[in-house]
């Protein structure tokens, strides 16, 4: 004989076990909602991150844009003031000119000779006029890059000595230059 068992789940267990899958079931549903709404908070806090480099971004293109303008607006002004002191220097050049052209030559003679106590070279510069000259005396070192001026007053008919002693060692070389007021410049090189 063959008998069959069966198990007859009397309908309280029935229920206890549907219960406790119901339970399960919310739980992992209570589990996924929580997961999803996780994922979407660090969604949002990417996506405010994400919102907050494009507006720095922004920001900075315009600034950089603004910067690039102001400064292509002062390059624009700084070329306009260059032309106008260009043409201002060309000018005031051709006046210049025009005038030290209109004015006599100045009547000093320029000699040099070796200083007395061994250092350079000492100019003699000697008044042929009849009258006191008051005349600026630019020296310039060439090598050196170095350039000074002196005031000297002139006797007439008379010689100054000009060296070491009195501000400026000459050397070969050097540029000097005479300015009078009254008369046209005097440039010469020390040879």
């Amino acid at each position: 004989m063959d008998t069959e068992k069966t198990v007859i789940i009397p309908p309280v267990q029935r229920k206890r076990r549907g219960l406790i899958i119901s339970i399960g079931v919310n739980i992992a549903l209570v589990v996924l909602v929580c997961g999803l709404a996780l994922y979407a908070f660090m969604l949002n806090v990417d996506l405010g991150d994400l919102k907050r480099r494009m507006s720095k971004e922004v920001e900075t293109r315009q600034m950089a844009e603004r910067y690039r303008v102001e400064t292509r607006n002062q390059l624009t002004e700084s070329l306009r003031e260059i032309e106008l002191l260009k043409a201002q220097l060309a000018f005031k050049e051709t006046d210049y000119q025009a005038a030290v052209k209109a004015k006599p030559a100045l009547p000093v003679f320029v000699n040099f000779r070796s200083s007395m106590l061994g250092q350079g070279l000492v100019a003699v510069i000697e008044n042929t006029s009849d009258r006191y000259l008051t005349v600026v005396l630019s020296v310039r070192n060439p090598t050196l890059s170095t350039s000074k001026r002196f005031k000297l007053d002139l006797e007439p008919q008379a010689r100054t000595d000009f060296g070491h002693m009195e501000g400026w060692q000459f050397a070969s070389g050097d540029e000097l230059s005479l300015f009078s007021d009254d008369f046209g410049a005097l440039k010469l090189s020390v040879p």
